[in-house]
């Protein structure tokens, strides 16, 4: 199995945890109160989890890998890291689309890569921090299942709330 398969896995698995999650809160009676819970004043509320881990793949798939313009390029500076949740709060089939195309052109950039560049500097992390294209690969597979585990934490305390 090469190292892209092995990634690709992961990715799938992830991502079956994170529909998952968003099929468990469509069951709710509200969901839109749903998406839009936030643990606090300035947090994060749990759709922007969900659209940031779609946005953010789609960033890497076209920006920082393949150097072009995403489908949702709109909707970066709304759900990209470092940006302030706002109050308009997406429906749970904008975050489904979201997820399927970032998904999407990730896979369809990792396509054209060899795992001879695995090696290869790919970004420049605001940090300063130089990432191969391995790098990259393990913080996208890491990233989701940060922030999922971060909405299903939010999703657990709106239903105590």
């Amino acid at each position: 199995m090469s190292v892209f398969e092995t990634f690709t896995q992961h990715f799938e698995f992830n991502r079956g945890r994170t529909l998952g999650l968003l099929e468990r809160m469509e069951r709710e009676a509200d969901l839109p109160a749903a998406l839009a819970w936030r643990p606090g004043a300035g947090r994060a509320h749990i759709a922007w989890q969900l659209m940031h881990i779609g946005i953010t793949e789609e960033i890497f798939a076209v920006e920082r890998l393949a150097k072009g313009t995403g489908k949702f390029s709109d909707l970066w500076s709304r759900f990209q890291g470092g940006s302030t949740p706002d109050d308009q709060i997406p429906s749970a089939d904008e975050i489904r689309q979201v997820l399927a195309t970032g998904r999407e052109e990730l896979l369809g950039t990792l396509a054209g890569l060899s795992e001879s560049q695995l090696g290869d500097i790919m970004w420049e992390a605001r940090d300063g921090r130089k990432l191969t294209l391995l790098s990259v690969l393990q913080i996208i597979s890491w990233h989701e299942a940060h922030h999922q585990g971060q909405a299903h934490i939010t999703f657990n305390l709106f239903k105590a709330s």
